[in-house]
């Protein structure tokens, strides 16, 4: 199991070079990877929110062997076109490092979507999502992409330069426990980023789906396919890890998270090997 920070990246930690320099203390004191959260706003007290692109830039730069990605992007409210040429820029600039989480997002938590006029009917966003992710696929193949869909067109474009990991970027899918359709997408991707985990019961049930509908569909059962834990810090991860974890991150508090508080997660160490 490897160990990654979770950041939501807002009030201390919106700047991108604070960020960043935490990602190197991170690499350095031997942590696997540092994911943000992908939001334009938040409700209050939070004021003051980043951009995880920039910040995600920052930290490419910042670092050498760290994984880093938006955990998660809800492709929903972003055009795959730019998203393509986002993705596959940064994975280059990071010398191949990126995984892209996705999802659906929520409007709960900072009616980030209804305020700004994006898509409200998770039904719809479903399907926004699974064709955005059919023409990332295409996209970071480097060949001529031809779709018409529902929602988006893209007319024999090629998008070049492709990112560097072969054949494509990671894809990690997030939803919550007890959705069946999140977990059906996700095993058509590389890994499962499960919200809101409650106990490591809940993540051996979701590792014993995931591997029937791997198995269902036909996937490669010896390539590797990630599931993740996100737990408060403080957590122990080893029960999730025991139950098949292959990476935990320490989820920090959107209300109260401080520079002060990741270096004292920082300092104390990623997991240890099992």
């Amino acid at each position: 199991m490897r160990s990654g920070l979770f950041l939501p990246i807002f009030d201390e930690l919106s700047d991108p070079a604070t960020v960043a320099r935490l990602s190197a203390e991170a690499e350095e004191a031997g942590w696997h990877g540092v994911f943000v959260w992908d939001h334009v706003r938040w409700r209050e007290p939070v004021a003051d929110v980043a951009d995880p692109w920039i910040t995600l830039a920052a930290i490419a730069l910042a670092t050498d062997g760290i994984r880093l990605g938006p955990m998660v992007t809800p492709l929903a409210r972003r055009r795959p076109v730019k998203v393509a040429k986002e993705t596959a820029t940064l994975d280059r600039l990071s010398g191949g490092r990126l995984t892209l989480g996705v999802g659906l997002g929520s409007d709960q938590f900072g009616s980030e979507f209804s305020i700004t006029g994006e898509e409200l009917d998770d039904r719809r966003r479903a399907r926004m999502l699974d064709e955005s992710l059919e023409i990332l696929a295409a996209a970071w193949s480097g060949e001529p992409v031809h779709h018409h869909g529902e929602h988006y067109t893209v007319d024999g474009m090629r998008f070049l330069p492709r990112p560097i990991q072969r054949p494509a970027v990671p894809v990690w899918v997030a939803g919550f426990y007890g959705k069946p359709r999140p977990l059906r997408r996700a095993a058509r991707y590389q890994g499962f980023f499960p919200v809101n985990l409650g106990h490591p019961d809940q993540l051996a049930e979701i590792v014993a789906a995931l591997t029937a509908l791997r198995r269902e569909a036909g996937a490669d059962q010896t390539e590797p396919h990630d599931v993740i834990a996100a737990l408060p810090p403080g957590s122990d991860p080893a029960p999730y890890a025991a139950v098949g974890a292959t990476w935990w991150l320490v989820e920090f508090p959107w209300d109260a998270v401080s520079v002060d508080q990741v270096r004292g997660v920082i300092r104390d160490g990623p997991a240890a090997p099992a």
